[in-house]
């Protein structure tokens, strides 16, 4: 195993997650991210966020989050979590909830607010807009940059990139698919697979070299115009970064029947050290 791989958390865990009861979940080594051995990639509590507004109790099933928004107020843990959800308006063709995300008995550390619009099947003509991308079946698996641990988010995903790579600077296009489920003995769902991959916009389009810069983002907002569908995802993604230390990495997602939406995250650049 890599250096510092466990951390208390649940490594044995046959997913990102494993349910504990309702609303309480243990993390596993699969949410590791590439920064700090204790901490998780914001891919999977994002996921996890997304699927408690889904699940909420009362929620209406005609409705589907067309935007959700994300602040990750610190570090999300590796550990015991739990998610509570709220519903802050509530109409006949639009919701807005909220969920929040903290560790047991902790402040949350990362919050999303979700915009969730009622939709009718068919009830209106379909714009599909945008080129097609070649399938992921067209392009070999590409490996992640090098981290110091070997289970992670980075051992968790499959990516295949059509362009650019995690070691090559610039403008990316990768598709992703997970290899272990949002929650061990529960089927992923679309929502799961687009919301554990948006994330990794920054580090597909990174345009700063990963040893000397940290580029690490406080936010993430995703808007979704179509249901996804299949396994795979991909990130479109580009970063631009101001020389004062902001940046934005901003992404078209799609699923192999074409695009079904954007993403965009706020960088914090800075020098490591």
């Amino acid at each position: 195993m890599g250096a510092e791989s466990g951390v208390g958390d649940g490594a044995d865990v046959a997913g990102f997650y494993e349910r504990v009861d309702e609303g309480r979940f243990l993390s596993s080594g699969y949410t590791r991210g590439p920064w700090d051995p204790g901490s998780q990639h914001a891919g999977p509590p994002a996921a996890l966020l997304g699927r408690a507004v889904e699940e909420r109790p009362g929620g209406r099933g005609d409705m589907r989050i067309a935007r959700i928004t994300y602040e990750i107020l610190r570090p999300v843990p590796i550990g015991p979590l739990e998610l509570t959800t709220s519903v802050l308006r509530a109409g006949r063709g639009t919701e807005v909830v909220e969920a929040a995300l903290a560790p047991a008995g902790a402040a949350p550390v990362m919050l999303a607010r979700a915009l969730r619009v009622r939709v009718a099947e068919d009830s209106v003509p379909s714009v599909v807009p945008g080129p097609e991308l070649p399938p992921p079946g067209e392009v070999g698996p590409t490996p992640f940059f090098p981290v110091p641990w070997e289970q992670g988010y980075h051992s968790a995903m499959e990516t295949r990139f059509t362009r650019g790579a995690f070691t090559e600077l610039g403008p990316g296009t990768c598709w992703m698919r997970m290899r272990v489920p949002l929650v061990a003995g529960e089927e992923p769902r679309p929502l799961d697979r687009v919301l554990v991959a948006a994330d990794s916009g920054n580090g597909i389009s990174s345009v700063v070299d990963f040893g000397r810069y940290l580029f690490v983002n406080g936010d993430l907002t995703v808007h979704l115009h179509r249901h996804p569908a299949g396994e795979w995802v991909c990130v479109e993604a580009r970063t631009s970064v101001d020389a004062a230390g902001i940046g934005l990495a901003d992404a078209r997602l799609h699923d192999e029947k074409g695009p079904i939406g954007r993403s965009a995250q706020s960088l914090f650049v800075a020098p490591r050290g």
